[in-house]
């Protein structure tokens, strides 16, 4: 009688079972800005890309430099797993999920005073490219998100973005109080954004020295945690006119971005 196998300890399960869905994971970018970045970007790892052969056109000096093969489809009958409302534009790229690396490496400080931003919760693909967008041209290091409930890289979300999600770190965490943490340790100042604060954020910003900044947004509705709150250094608002102080969670990111930008500039 042969033996009976040993059941495998469960913790060498999970790894493989990790590895196995890791090494699964794709997403399709759709439309000619987000698939043009893809092609562009040398540590995207590219698996498949269906043009039509007008877009094929548009792509072709990118899609040569690249040195992938495309497959020319039909418009009237495109073969990508898409929703039916994407704006795919006759271009799909199957990629990998990047990895930007951790957050202790993104965000070390080095004789600068570099601008991170801290998203609690929000889980609207559109919103968050929207606010890669806007980190990549106000110049912060990193938009960081806790990896359950939060939005993870998708078409939707590159394709609002504009080609940002290439160019801009976007740091998943498991727990975002303790990169908070993390983030106090390497010096950065932690400012909450919420629309109750008393102080106003401008003048937050006017008393603070050159220092590593990091934002924090909540989502639309319920706001920052009570954690994340408790582990900002403070709360502060964006000064409105009137009785109606409430911004859409992108817009909001933008003008934060803004302030923080404005006074570093030479």
């Amino acid at each position: 009688m042969a033996p009976r196998d040993k059941k495998k300890p469960q913790w060498v399960v999970d790894k493989e079972k990790a590895r196995r869905d890791g090494g699964d994971e794709t997403l399709w970018l759709f439309g000619l800005h987000a698939v043009r970045d893809a092609l562009r970007n040398p540590v995207r790892t590219r698996l498949r890309l269906v043009v039509t052969r007008n877009a094929l056109d548009k792509l072709q000096a990118d899609i040569d430099a690249a040195g992938i093969t495309p497959e020319l489809a039909d418009p009237r009958n495109f073969p990508v797993p898409l929703d039916p409302q994407s704006v795919h534009q006759g271009a799909a790229l199957e990629v990998r999920p990047l990895d930007w690396g951790s957050v202790s490496e993104i965000c070390a400080t080095r004789g600068d005073a570099p601008l991170v931003l801290l998203l609690d919760r929000v889980t609207d693909p559109h919103n968050v490219g929207a606010i890669l967008r806007s980190a990549e041209v106000f110049g912060a290091r990193a938009v960081i998100a806790p990896h359950r409930h939060s939005a993870p890289e998708t078409g939707a979300l590159a394709k609002t973005a504009s080609g940002a999600l290439e160019r801009q770190p976007y740091l998943r965490v498991q727990n975002l109080a303790n990169a908070m943490r993390a983030l106090k340790e390497m010096g950065y100042f932690i400012i909450g954004l919420d629309g109750t604060a008393e102080a106003d954020l401008g003048e937050v910003l006017d008393k603070l020295p050159p220092v590593a900044t990091a934002l924090v947004l909540g989502a639309e509705g319920p706001g920052l945690r009570h954690l994340t709150t408790e582990t900002c250094h403070t709360l502060a608002k964006i000064r409105f006119a009137g009785e109606f102080g409430s911004l859409n969670v992108s817009n909001a990111a933008a003008v934060g971005l803004y302030e923080v930008a404005r006074r570093r500039a030479p």
